[in-house]
């Protein structure tokens, strides 16, 4: 037993006999390493394609999508390798994604990422309007989407209840309250958070209001003769755990609106139902 013990110190004590064992040893790692990556590179794997040609900003379905084979060595570029990571998603909104396309990621977006996403993100009935805003009326860029501002409107020189001019007056108050932000763009129209390291200078304020209120900011809007300016006022209504509806807050400046501007036949059946 000993001369055994003996006999296998001795054997691995002698260097060429070292050196033989790390030679065989390294050719085995690299045969082994070598098969692995092969093997990596040769069998396919499954990814998900696009079984009809999808246009842009359009939500991808569960039967627009099918899988297939392929060898891992021909997925060039950022590809989607899960079919549920792109279901439910939606096409760029520069991208046609053809039909047998596999799915980059450069051409798969949320819904929050198209350029049209404000038009999914308020309630039925409501109509959009765009806010001419800049640095100071936009509290130094601090009104964000999702936050809730009141209106104020300015009119400078109004007419008395006789209809004369009164020279030098300014009338000022909150013409409606609870309106949430969708969107701030830039005079570009892009999103102006859409990168917080480098926000761009806000140019427009979008959101959203029932029919009656935007007609209301419209002809305020279109008092030239008045000077008039909407102001946004930013509040903590997105703090409330049910942020209150939109509503308006001066029925003096609604009904001064009103009088200086026509109103149509169905603002008029609204007006007497009121």
């Amino acid at each position: 037993m000993n001369n055994l013990v003996i006999g296998i110190k001795k054997f691995f004590t002698n260097k060429n006999t070292v050196t033989v064992v790390g030679v065989i040893l390294a050719i085995i790692v690299l045969y082994v390493g070598y098969n692995m990556r092969v093997n990596q590179a040769v069998n396919p794997i499954s990814v998900p394609y696009a079984l009809v040609t999808i246009n842009p900003s359009t939500q991808i379905t569960e039967d627009m999508v099918g899988t297939m084979e392929v060898p891992p060595a021909m997925l060039a570029g950022d590809v989607y390798r899960n079919a549920e990571d792109v279901i439910d998603m939606y096409s760029a909104g520069d991208s046609v994604i053809p039909e047998g396309s596999l799915f980059y990621s450069r051409s798969v977006v949320t819904r929050d990422q198209l350029p049209a996403a404000i038009i999914y993100n308020y309630p039925k009935g409501y109509v959009l309007y765009n806010l001419a805003v800049n640095m100071t009326t936009s509290y130094s860029n601090s009104i964000y989407p999702g936050n809730y501002i009141d209106i104020y409107l300015k009119i400078t020189n109004p007419t008395d209840a006789n209809g004369n001019v009164t020279e030098d007056r300014i009338m000022i108050g909150k013409l409606l309250e609870n309106v949430k932000v969708l969107a701030v763009f830039d005079s570009n129209g892009n999103n102006v958070f859409a990168n917080l390291d480098e926000k761009g200078t806000p140019a427009q304020i979008i959101f959203a209001v029932p029919e009656e209120y935007h007609l209301l900011l419209r002809k305020a809007s279109y008092l030239r003769a008045y000077d008039s300016e909407i102001i946004p006022v930013p509040t903590a209504e997105s703090l409330e755990e049910d942020p209150g509806d939109v509503k308006v807050s001066s029925e003096d400046l609604r009904n001064f609106i009103n009088n200086v501007t026509a109103m149509t036949d169905q603002e008029l059946a609204a007006t007497q139902q009121q």
